[in-house]
């Protein structure tokens, strides 16, 4: 899973240099490629790092820019997709491919907040369903393996145990599709104190049970440490508990939700919490970042492959046959 950034670096810029096209794209790559060079991973790291394309400045191919000098693997979108001709999903593909970058994730409902998508209503299921395909869709155009899926706001007039029961069975119907398509469903929950009024799902507790109710491999929690940190403090235990459950994390700081480092929570820990697990998924930065976007994001995934390798057990001995 690992990509080897320091060998392909100078390969990358001249690549994208080749694609990109403009002054003003030039211009962000020669800052890019003015930063120091990004840290290789280590050679026994399992973990795919990864980041949300929406916390860059810039057009997408910027963005793709930056996250490839910076040594990130990997990039997840919400709803820039949405807008792409075929010419454009080809183009942006290829520029991807060029840097060597993956896209792992997409959000499977845009715009959740306005139209009637929840999964914790009933009466709203089957346009629950309707994104869901219009997601395997896009994520098979582009590559990708998993779609983010959210519960929807609270509903008036309906009890917590009617919500969650329906959160479940959208789940399962949902899950069956992901699995004829080979994809894989990500339940997010986020905090309702700071960023997302009115949020059902604001607990990673709550949607590990949700996720093992679903008992479908091709749904998971996407565990977003920051909102568990904002709404019910230190996330370290039910990292532990959900771990096997999981196949994304997203990282940010709070307060403030910038860089790791920021702010108050203690990520060498939650870093080593993730290694001692063996975990082997993703890590996402979905922070804004303070200062120079290319340094904060070097920085960043440096700390976290530190860390997480740091506390990792051993990789097991090769037994040579006799």
């Amino acid at each position: 899973m690992i990509v080897e950034v320091r060998m392909h670096y100078s390969r990358r810029s001249f690549l994208g240099i080749a694609v990109l096209a403009g002054a003003a794209r030039e211009a962000v790559l020669a800052q890019a490629s003015q930063q120091a060079a990004p840290a290789a991973p280590p050679k026994q790291a399992r973990i795919t790092s990864s980041v949300m394309l929406w916390t860059l400045k810039g057009t997408l191919e910027e963005k793709l820019a930056k996250s490839a000098h910076a040594g990130v693997q990997s990039t997840e979108l919400v709803s820039e997709h949405l807008a792409w001709s075929e010419a454009e999903v080809a183009r942006y593909k290829r520029v991807a491919q060029s840097y060597g970058l993956a896209m792992d994730a997409l959000l499977g409902q845009h715009d959740w907040t306005k139209r009637p998508v929840t999964m914790v209503n009933p009466d709203h299921r089957d346009g629950f369903l309707n994104d869901v395909k219009d997601s395997i869709a896009w994520a098979k155009k582009l590559g990708i393996q998993q779609i983010i899926v959210m519960s929807g706001n609270l509903q008036p007039g309906m009890s917590h145990e009617a919500q969650y029961a329906s959160m479940v069975e959208s789940g399962k119907r949902a899950a069956d599709l992901a699995a004829e398509a080979n994809v894989t469903l990500i339940l997010e929950p986020l905090n309702s104190k700071v960023d997302h009024k009115g949020y059902y799902l604001t607990s990673c507790k709550e949607g590990l049970q949700a996720v093992k109710d679903v008992d479908n491999p091709h749904f998971r929690l996407l565990f977003d440490i920051y909102h568990e940190y904002v709404q019910n403090g230190n996330p370290i235990s039910t990292i532990n508990e959900a771990m096997p459950y999981v196949a994304v994390f997203h990282v940010a700081d709070a307060p403030g939700r910038h860089d790791p480092g920021t702010g108050k929570m203690p990520w060498d820990e939650i870093y080593k919490t993730i290694g001692k697990a063996a975990y082997a998924g993703y890590i996402a930065m979905e922070y804004v970042p303070v200062g120079n976007e290319v340094e904060s994001l070097i920085k960043s995934v440096t700390q976290m492959r530190k860390d997480v390798n740091s506390a990792s057990p051993p990789p097991a001995p090769t037994v040579s046959p006799s």
